[in-house]
């Protein structure tokens, strides 16, 4: 049998107290001064040191060579007084709880009558004060206000407000706290090592939190566990089984799948709550307090991680990556519903019903802000003129125009802008898929749709000369351009495509091929295709080691860890929600899409197809494209009459940078080369 860990390591003197510095200084200077009360008011919660304190300032009197701030721990006052001592007959210890009446009160007053048996002072320490009566209090209260020389008084008390005023008032009350977590976790490292006891990382934190800044209470629950250990030491599995906190893991899951409004995936986590036997009220009051360390990380930034009760270094990471994706909003709001979820299930028939409804919630609180996303995104690219390949007029000089033209769709702008007033866009319900990057475009970069051109006199030289001189062009810019793109810009690439007035006709669906040969690389998986709640959470959990893998395609890997986080993954199909409407069309329009399907089947071994979304929302978000929009080119189709030209050869995004233009012909000059590249109209007097 052994003494108890609170009782082996109590402090013998004020300099051994741990974290009360507010309390142990003044005393210590009281002391020192000689200036001494007769009758101190020790209040706190419990295991903070007040009843120790009181035997200390006990010692600290009757020390032989006191008064003094550090008892001499050799006379007989301070060995019997010191931890472990058979205790002093001139300090008296009583239990107040079991001794609060008004006879007690008297046969105390007929023992402070008589003088000290052999120390200097004799003195009264009262425990748990705040249970003497009133009455009791009444009978002390003439022997508290003028005690005897000799002796001195020393209530402790969990509930200072229910000791009577006028005792209260004759005392120096002295407010006792419960120590920070940091400095508990430090002073419980330190007994450990005095133990001998192996401690895995990550077991003071829960210790000190089942302990709740109690000295005493986290003392207690560290003697549990050494003694409970086996030759491995206290290891993380058996201190959260022991002590029914929530897995660590199980906290990382559900705050992925709620960052990524995976239904499926929060759901499945309630499951494995369940399985394992989690209490499900533990378990909210858990993730409430996850949601509270991501809030202080998103409103503060790194400055925060000081204010996070986590040692570990990858756990810190951890809770900054998620943070990122949660957002301070999504975050707080989170917050709020499971705090509402926890009162709730206070006294609940069925808590996992209650918890089952707060996924619900969490889920719909998503799903709402991801339908406010797309209806913001869409509404505007509704009505803007539709994104196809930008097609710039060709001068009068090189095109014959009949003297009465022809109505015609006019070529679609390079970015998205309000239509003219002649060119009115089609009706919502026939507006093709088109990126949503348009609708954010910035008004300083988008084009207007140029008109038609104007009836010029037909000249001798060929149509055509001036669009294969501009094709040439842009091959040889093409070739010159760096391979990768500025990671800083937002804006969405869109490919130029040289063509005269006429080529605005053309069908867009030309240009679907190779957007359809390039993706069947990816959609013709030879091992295992990925699909359902479970993958979703194999790919949030490894998602670092997929992004290490892609750290070599640094464009896409800096769009992707900045702003991207994996929203689901069904059928096969892996998407990447952003916030940012702009960047999920930038994703969609170059091979970022494949550089990830690439990375994620070296890194995991899965097989899928990857898209950008845009908002929060796993399955809600609002799928980008790069292609043309299929109805603007029926429509163009239906009213022209000209053949559908030869589309140009495909061309990587990533070769093509936003400063990209067309160059123009060698033999263009002047009013021409305005015509051509700036999509400009020759008025003739």
């Amino acid at each position: 049998m052994t003494t108890a860990l609170y009782r082996r390591y109590r402090p013998d003197t004020f300099a051994d107290l741990v974290g009360q510095e507010h309390v142990t200084v003044p005393l210590m200077q009281a002391l020192k001064s000689d200036r001494v009360a007769h009758a101190y008011l020790f209040s706190g919660p419990r295991g903070c040191g007040k009843t120790t304190s009181a035997r200390i300032l006990a010692r600290c009197l009757n020390c032989a060579e006191g008064p003094t701030d550090t008892p001499c721990g050799k006379c007989d006052s301070c060995i019997e007084l010191a931890r472990g001592g058979s205790g002093s007959v001139d300090v008296v210890e009583i239990d107040a709880a079991s001794h609060n009446g008004v006879d007690d009160a008297r046969e105390l007053r007929e023992r402070a009558a008589f003088a000290p048996a052999r120390d200097r002072y004799k003195i009264f320490i009262l425990d748990e004060a705040h249970m003497v009566t009133t009455q009791g209090f009444n009978a002390l209260l003439k022997l508290v206000e003028e005690p005897p020389p000799h002796v001195r008084f020393v209530f402790a008390t969990t509930e200072p407000d229910k000791v009577i005023g006028t005792i209260r008032s004759r005392t120096h009350h002295y407010p006792f706290r419960l120590v920070p977590p940091g400095i508990l976790t430090d002073y419980m490292a330190k007994l450990a090592d005095a133990e001998g006891a192996t401690i895995a990382s990550g077991v003071l934190p829960l210790v000190v939190r089942a302990g709740g800044g109690s000295v005493r209470d986290s003392l207690s629950v560290l003697d549990q566990l050494i003694a409970g250990s086996g030759e491995g030491g206290v290891t993380y599995e058996r201190a959260i089984s022991l002590l029914g906190f929530t897995d660590a893991t199980l906290l990382d899951d559900a705050v992925d799948a709620i960052a990524a409004a995976d239904g499926a995936s929060l759901f499945g986590v309630v499951s494995r709550v369940i399985e394992t036997g989690h209490e499900p009220r533990r378990f909210v009051e858990d993730l409430l307090e996850r949601l509270r360390d991501l809030i202080v990380l998103a409103a503060s930034g790194q400055a925060g991680v000081q204010a996070l009760a986590v040692d570990a270094e990858d756990a810190r990471e951890r809770l900054i990556d998620q943070s990122r994706r949660l957002g301070l909003v999504r975050a707080s709001r989170a917050g709020d519903l499971v705090n509402d979820a926890l009162t709730a299930m206070i006294g609940a028939t069925s808590p996992r019903l209650h918890l089952e409804l707060l996924c619900a919630r969490l889920i719909a609180a998503d799903a709402q802000q991801g339908a406010a996303v797309a209806v913001t995104a869409v509404a505007p690219a509704a009505a803007a003129a539709p994104v196809a390949k930008s097609a710039p007029a060709q001068p009068a000089t090189a095109t014959p125009v009949p003297a009465q033209p022809v109505p015609a769709q006019p070529a679609p702008a390079q970015r998205a802008a309000p239509a003219p007033a002649s060119h009115r866009s089609p009706p919502p319900w026939e507006v093709p898929d088109e990126p949503v990057a348009s609708a954010m475009t910035p008004p300083a970069i988008a084009q207007v749709a140029s008109p038609p051109a104007p009836s010029a006199p037909p000249t001798s030289a060929p149509a055509g000369g001036g669009l294969a001189a501009a094709r040439a062009a842009v091959a040889a810019a093409r070739e010159e351009t760096a391979r990768d793109e500025s990671a800083t810009s937002t804006v969405p690439v869109v490919k130029p495509a040289a063509a005269s007035a006429p080529s605005a006709t053309r069908p867009a669906a030309t240009s679907t091929p190779s957007a359809a040969a390039e993706s069947d690389t990816v959609r013709a998986p030879t091992g295992d295709v990925a699909s359902g709640p479970e993958d979703a959470a194999l790919v949030r959990r490894r998602w670092d080691e997929v992004l290490g893998t892609l750290e070599r395609r640094r464009v896409t890997w800096t769009m992707v860890k900045q702003s991207g986080q994996v929203a689901s993954v069904e059928g096969g199909v892996l998407k990447l929600a952003f916030d940012n409407p702009a960047l999920a069309a930038r994703f969609s329009a170059g091979a970022h899409a494949e550089n990830v399907a690439l990375a994620v089947r070296e890194t995991l071994g899965l097989h899928v197809r990857v898209e950008g979304v845009v908002g929060p929302a796993g399955g809600a978000g609002v799928p980008v494209t790069s292609s043309a929009p299929h109805g603007a080119s029926q429509r163009a189709s239906g009213a022209s009459s000209e053949p559908p030209m030869p589309d140009e050869p495909p061309s990587d995004d990533e070769d093509m940078s936003a400063d990209d233009a067309q160059a123009p012909s060698a033999h263009l000059t002047g009013a021409d080369v305005i015509a051509s590249m700036l999509g400009g109209t020759i008025i003739n007097d």
